[in-house]
C-alpha cells in the first residue's frame, strides 16, 4: 500500500491582524501591525503596557445556536480555538455537524482533532471574589477556602481552564470521533499538534484532522509572568507599532498577544475525491528537546539544528531545496540569535521571515499562525516581509526578508520552539502543483 500523502485544505487564522484567511492574508501583504495599548484591562502600572489584541470577537457567531450555552464555560483560549476551527472548516468546504444542518461530507469516525494549548489564566474577577471570601484579616485560609471560598465559584468553574477543553469543544461541535489529543508545550504546542495530526492521517487512523493551537496571554497574570522573566520590551509603550523587532540589531523584547489558528489536514485522495482546494502538502517533521535553563535557550543552537536536520531528512529534501523559512523569531535578543545561527548552520543563506512583529507572541497559538502563513506563501506566491527589521543584527547570520515580495515558493520550512522548556519543532511543506 502506498504511503498516504497529507495536504492542507483549510485555514482558520484568528489573530490581532485578522480573523479568517482573507483578513489575515491582506494583513500579511500590507505588513499591518496590530500591537497597541492594552484595552482588555488597566495596565497603567505595568512596565510594558502594549499587546497584540483581537478586537470585537464574539464566539456566539461561530458556533451552532444549539451550542451557545456552552460558551459560558469557555475561557478566552477556548473561544479562540472554537472560532479558528469554524473558520478552517468553512474555508475547506467540508460539511461537519458544526457548520451544516443537513448534508455531512466527512465521516465523523475519520475526523480527528489535535490542539495545542497553553496555561489558561482564570478570570480574575471570579477568582478574586472567591479568594477574598476565604481570607481572615487579609490572610488566605485553607480552612475558609474549603468552607466558603469554593462555594463562591460556579460548580463548572474548572471546565473553563483545563487545557484539553480546546480540543474537547472543537471535537463536540464538529462531531469529530477519530483520535483527539492536546499538547501543552508552550510556544511549541501547536506545531507539535499539527505534526501529530499529520502522523495520525499518514498511519490511516483518520482522513481529516482539525489541528493547530490557540492561547491568550492578554491578561494581568500573563503580562506579569512575561515581564518578571524579562521577555517584554519596556521601551515602546509610546511607539507600539515598532515594538517587536525580529532579528533587528535594536530588538529588546517582545509583547504578549492572543490568537492562534486551526488548519485542516486531509488525506490527499480524500481531498481529490471531493475536489477540495489544496494550499500545499506537508512532507516532513522534526521534533526534539534541548536542555537549558528556564530562561535561556541552548546557547549554541545545537538542539534546534538537530531538529532542522531531522525535518529535512524526514521530508527527503536537501537544504538547498528550501526556498523560505518562516521563523519563530519574536524579538528576544538571545533566542533570535540562537535560532538564526541554527538556521544558518543547517540551511545556509536561505531567505527567512518572521510575522511576530505584526502582533507579538501568542504562546501556544504562535506556531499554528506560522503554518497558516506558510500555506499562504505556497498557494499565493507570497513572501511576507519581517516588519521592523531595519538593520539585521550581525549576530543573526540569516538572509532576512525585510519587504513583502511576490515570489514562487516551492519548499518551505517552519521553525518553532518553546521559550521555556526546550521543545523544538520544524515542519516542511511544499507547493501543490496539482
Amino acid at each position: 500500500m502506498a504511503e498516504r500523502r497529507v495536504v492542507i485544505t483549510g485555514l482558520g487564522p484568528v489573530s490581532p491582524i485578522g480573523v479568517g484567511k482573507d483578513q489575515f492574508l491582506a494583513s500579511l501583504r500590507s505588513g499591518r501591525v496590530a500591537v497597541d495599548g492594552i484595552r482588555a484591562f488597566d495596565a497603567a502600572e505595568f512596565p510594558c503596557r502594549i499587546a497584540g489584541e483581537i478586537a470585537e470577537l464574539s464566539c456566539k457567531d461561530y458556533v451552532p445556536k444549539s451550542y451557545r450555552k456552552s460558551i459560558k464555560v469557555m475561557a478566552r483560549d477556548i473561544e479562540l480555538a472554537v472560532v479558528a476551527a469554524d473558520c478552517a472548516v468553512r474555508d475547506s468546504g467540508l460539511k461537519t455537524k458544526g457548520v451544516s444542518d443537513g448534508e455531512i461530507t466527512v465521516d465523523s469516525t475519520r475526523l480527528g482533532v489535535n490542539i495545542g494549548a497553553g496555561l489558561i489564566c482564570p478570570d480574575l474577577n471570579e477568582l478574586t471574589f472567591a479568594l477574598a471570601s476565604a481570607s481572615n484579616d487579609g490572610q488566605f485560609s485553607l480552612e475558609a477556602w474549603g468552607r466558603e471560598g469554593m462555594n463562591n465559584l460556579t460548580p463548572l468553574w474548572l471546565l473553563k481552564y483545563l487545557p484539553n477543553m480546546l480540543a474537547c469543544h472543537v471535537s463536540i461541535i464538529h462531531d469529530a470521533q477519530a483520535p483527539s489529543n492536546t499538547i501543552t508545550c508552550a510556544e511549541a504546542s501547536s506545531q507539535l499538534a499539527i505534526g501529530e495530526a499529520w502522523r495520525t492521517i499518514k498511519r490511516d487512523c483518520a482522513d481529516v484532522c482539525l489541528c493547530g493551537g490557540a492561547e491568550s496571554k492578554v491578561n494581568p497574570m500573563g503580562l506579569l509572568r512575561q515581564d518578571l522573566i524579562g521577555r517584554l520590551t519596556r521601551s515602546h509603550n509610546d511607539s507600539p507599532a515598532s515594538a517587536v523587532r525580529p532579528f533587528d540589531a535594536k530588538r529588546d523584547g517582545t509583547v504578549i498577544a492572543e490568537g492562534g489558528a486551526v488548519v485542516v489536514l486531509e488525506d490527499l485522495e480524500h481531498a481529490k475525491r471531493r475536489e477540495g482546494r489544496i494550499y500545499g502538502e506537508m512532507i516532513g517533521l522534526g521534533a526534539g528537546f534541548g536542555t537549558h535553563d528556564f530562561l535561556n535557550p541552548d546557547r549554541n543552537g545545537d538542539a534546534l539544528a538537530v531538529v532542522l536536520e531531522k525535518a529535512l531528512a524526514d521530508a527527503q529534501v536537501e537544504a538547498c531545496d528550501v526556498d523560505l523559512v518562516v521563523a519563530f523569531a519574536c524579538g528576544l535578543p538571545e533566542h533570535d540569535r540562537v535560532e538564526a545561527q541554527a538556521i544558518a548552520r543547517v540551511l545556509g543563506d536561505v531567505p527567512v521571515t518572521s510575522i511576530k512583529s505584526q502582533y507579538g507572541n501568542n504562546g501556544a497559538g504562535s506556531g499554528a499562525l506560522d503554518v497558516a502563513a506558510a500555506a499562504l506563501c505556497l498557494s499565493e506566491g507570497l513572501v511576507p516581509g519581517t516588519v521592523n527589521c531595519e538593520q539585521v543584527d550581525p549576530a543573526c547570520p540569516v538572509n532576512v526578508v525585510r519587504r513583502t515580495e511576490d515570489r514562487r515558493v516551492n519548499t518551505l520550512l517552519t521553525v518553532n520552539y518553546s521559550l521555556s522548556g526546550g521543545q523544538c519543532t520544524a515542519l516542511v511543506f511544499r507547493r501543490w502543483a496539482g
